[in-house]
């Protein structure tokens, strides 16, 4: 057996014939074949290495950047433009309130443009001791700020409500209203954009969160409706009665805050939440309906004192809502706000 061994590995080492023909293709064929095989296993076994390597080190590297992003937001407390565009693409919270999560995103966006805000039209410099107390200042009502838009968001989907197209388009609307007459869309863009820094779509987006926590307010303020309809109802039974009395009255008799007050000659397209609009429509000495403001004031029953062409003087009584303040605060005082990051108090 072992003669035998020792000539087929002789046979092998047989050298490789010059020429093809016929008769040593085979061995040509068989040669080249041969050859191929010592590469195409270890090929193989790389490969699959290698692919392997690249899956660990792309992980790795995902857990490192999370790592970092985390770490920039949550100890850094990086406030720039990019850690804000972060936070667009992965909404992370910033706080939690009543189980309702508070985006980091809408935190840094309310508070880059407080500081835009001040950094261009008042020439704030963060840089000082009084600076950086300002800056400490709009990051505590930035924070304020975002939690009762979170808190209003979850009482909207509680109470089944929200901000329709529209709704958002004719509020929007409304508020390029001035004394001069509306302002264009363009300009009203490139006049947020230089005292907010917002492009038309945050501006869009920050508007929705204000109209649906006015929505919200309106809806479960039951005492302050309830209220309105009180002062209402006395007005049509005396509708000569001294409005700065009645106010008095009924908010001793319903424990209720009302608020009575006069405009004196404003113009009709006062920005005054839609009374100064609302008085225009009026008979000297007629009284309206109630009123919910546009600027979430409250509702207002307002009486004509008079007016020309372009001005109206008017006489009000207000019922402030107080439910969506009084709620968050007991939201708060439960313990049922969460904040991931610590900022620093400032008495500024």
């Amino acid at each position: 057996m072992k003669k035998l061994i020792k000539k087929i590995r002789r046979k092998d080492k047989e050298p490789l014939p010059t020429r093809i023909t016929s008769e040593t293709i085979e061995q040509h064929r068989e040669h080249i074949l041969a050859g191929g095989r010592k590469f195409k296993y270890p090929i193989q076994y790389a490969r699959h290495k290698l692919v392997i390597n690249a899956i660990l080190i792309s992980v790795a590297a995902v857990i490192i950047a999370l790592a970092l992003g985390l770490w920039q937001l949550y100890f850094a407390q990086n406030t720039s433009q990019f850690m804000y565009h972060v936070t667009k693409v992965i909404p992370v919270p910033v706080a939690y309130v009543d189980g309702q999560p508070v985006l980091y995103s809408d935190y840094l966006m309310e508070y880059l443009s407080s500081v835009h805000y001040l950094e261009r039209k008042e020439q704030l410099n963060t840089k000082t001791d009084s600076g950086k107390r300002q800056v400490d200042y709009i990051k505590q009502k930035s924070m304020e700020y975002v939690i009762e838009n979170a808190y209003a968001a979850k009482l909207a989907g509680n109470n089944n409500i929200s901000v329709s197209s529209p709704e958002l388009d004719n509020y929007l609307k409304q508020s390029r209203q001035t004394a001069a007459g509306e302002i264009s869309e363009q300009t009203n863009n490139a006049v947020i954009l230089d005292y907010y820094g917002w492009s038309p779509d945050e501006f869009r987006y920050m508007a929705s969160k204000v109209l649906l926590r006015q929505k919200v307010a309106y809806a479960i303020d039951k005492d302050a409706l309830k209220t309105a309809g009180t002062v209402e109802t006395a007005l049509v039974k005396t509708p000569d009665s001294v409005f700065k009395d009645l106010s008095a009255a009924i908010g001793k008799s319903t424990g209720t805050k009302t608020t009575f007050g006069s405009s004196g000659w404003v113009p009709k397209t006062n920005q005054d939440g839609g009374l100064a609009l609302q008085a225009s429509k009026l008979k000297k000495s007629e009284i309206s309906p109630v009123i919910k403001s546009t600027t979430g004031e409250g509702f207002y029953i307002i009486r004509l004192i008079d007016s020309n062409s372009s001005q109206v003087n008017y006489e009000y009584i207000n019922i402030p809502l107080t439910a969506f303040t009084n709620s968050l605060k007991s939201t708060i005082k439960n313990g049922k706000v969460t904040k991931f990051i610590s900022i620093p108090t400032s008495n500024t």
